[in-house]
């Protein structure tokens, strides 16, 4: 990443901005691929000005070489390589692999990858005596936002973030451990006992066999869900620099240790505007009901006193189909195919809303097409995970990105600690007045 920031550097084109007669030279970005930035680092040194960019909109803080979005085109890439091919001819863990080093694996690397982090997937056993300290009724991401800030107490070895082998064995710690930890605080939360991982299972049908098993009888995982599950894995494993992913870069910036990073990374998460879209979006279908009431559900979206939000649609970044839908749809189609469940109400009122919203000229002009969380709850729903397990699954996909971030982030020479300015507003300086005198 420093080798790209030294060609950034030693671009010779600039753009002229003008403040009170005089000229301030911004030498311009060329990246691979995007938008051409202004870099504006010397701009208060030299003019003494800030920018002022609510929401980071406008704003790069960082070059990264991991993830592209073009949200006009609904392209997105992953070190290159289109997340459409990646769903259809890979998997979860090479897709891992793929972020984490930039290129996909040979089959020895791969094989090599898988077994690692096959058996890291234990977690100490002192940390189920800390899941057990969490009220009964926990929702499954307070406990691990818990849980994976705490594995800093019980991991010592792998802390040093400016060792390079100790972000190497937490990463894979992470990424084996996270579904460990959402799998036990789901049994926890519905008062389950813990079922462990076994090394048998490739990821998904791991994770699936430690949130539906119990002991009192055998489990079989249904490999056409592990598939399903793992394309969800898939689909959502990096997208750039969200929320939650800035909010782990910011973090790490202060040197924080890995697992306060990723567990800032789920705090984050949490935000019913991020992780917890799916769940609203499925909550909106299920208050629909039946494909008859959609057209007075439309008429009250368009209505803008009427406070209804059409959840499912729309995104920050993508101002197209988002590639990730389409896939999302053939799971769903698949899956509930594979349950016997051909007339699903939800289904059906999302598939009709969804056609009726991309031919209504109010979504067409305003770029209001479905994104990844509109299909995602019907299917986490079919395999038979509440709602309050979809945001869990989604860090558990998510933290590979993270972490890939992470990494990217400490190998930068340039990387220093994020302190974002401010458009002050408040009163100017006053004397303090006795509290008598008031």
């Amino acid at each position: 990443m420093g080798q790209q920031g030294e060609a950034f550097m030693a671009e010779t084109r600039t753009a002229t901005l003008t403040i009170d007669g005089k000229d301030y030279h911004l030498p311009i970005l060329t990246p691979t691929a995007g938008p051409e930035c202004l870099d504006i680092r010397k701009l208060y040194t030299d003019a003494g000005v800030f920018t002022y960019d609510p929401g980071y909109t406008s704003t790069a803080a960082c070059d990264s070489t991991i993830t592209y979005i073009d949200g006009d085109a609904g392209i997105l890439l992953h070190r290159g390589y289109p997340i459409e091919q990646l769903a259809a001819k890979s998997h979860f863990l090479e897709v891992c692999y793929l972020l984490l080093y930039g290129d996909l694996p040979k089959a020895a690397e791969l094989e090599k990858f898988e077994n690692t982090v096959t058996r890291h997937t234990m977690i100490h056993e002192q940390i189920h005596n800390f899941f057990r300290g969490f009220r009964r009724d926990a929702h499954p991401m307070a406990t691990m936002v818990g849980v994976v800030g705490a594995m800093s107490a019980f991991y010592h070895d792998s802390l040093d973030i400016n060792d390079p082998r100790h972000r190497e064995i937490a990463a894979f710690r992470l990424i084996a451990k996270m579904p460990t930890i959402a799998a036990m605080a789901y049994k926890y939360s519905i008062g389950q006992p813990f079922v462990y991982p076994r090394n048998d299972l490739d990821y998904a049908s791991n994770f699936l066999h430690m949130c539906f098993a119990v002991p009192a009888e055998p489990y079989e995982v249904n490999p056409t869900l592990a598939r399903a599950l793992d394309r969800i894995f898939m689909l959502h494993a990096d997208h750039e620099q969200n929320a939650s992913t800035s909010t782990v870069r910011l973090a790490s910036s202060s040197g924080a240790n890995p697992f306060a990073c990723i567990a800032a990374g789920i705090a984050c998460l949490w935000g019913p505007a991020h992780g917890g879209a799916n769940q609203a979006a499925l909550e909106m279908l299920r208050e629909i009901g039946t494909p008859d009431r959609i057209p007075e559900f439309i008429a009250k979206v368009k209505d803008k006193s009427s406070n209804v939000r059409l959840m499912g649609f729309g995104h920050r970044v993508y101002k197209n189909y988002d590639p990730r839908a389409k896939v999302m749809k053939q799971s769903a189609d698949e899956v509930l195919d594979l349950l016997g469940i051909h007339d699903n109400p939800t289904l059906q009122v999302a598939k009709e809303l969804e056609r009726i919203a991309l031919e209504d000229e109010y979504f067409i002009s305003r770029k209001l097409y479905p994104n990844v969380d509109f299909y995602s709850g019907i299917i986490l729903e079919a395999m038979g995970f509440p709602t309050s397990m979809f945001t869990p699954i989604f860090a558990v996909a998510r933290t590979v990105g993270w972490i890939s971030q992470w990494k990217e982030q400490l190998a930068d020479p340039q990387h220093k600690i994020g302190r974002p300015r401010q458009l002050y507003l408040g009163p100017t300086q006053r004397d303090y007045v006795e509290v008598e005198d008031r």
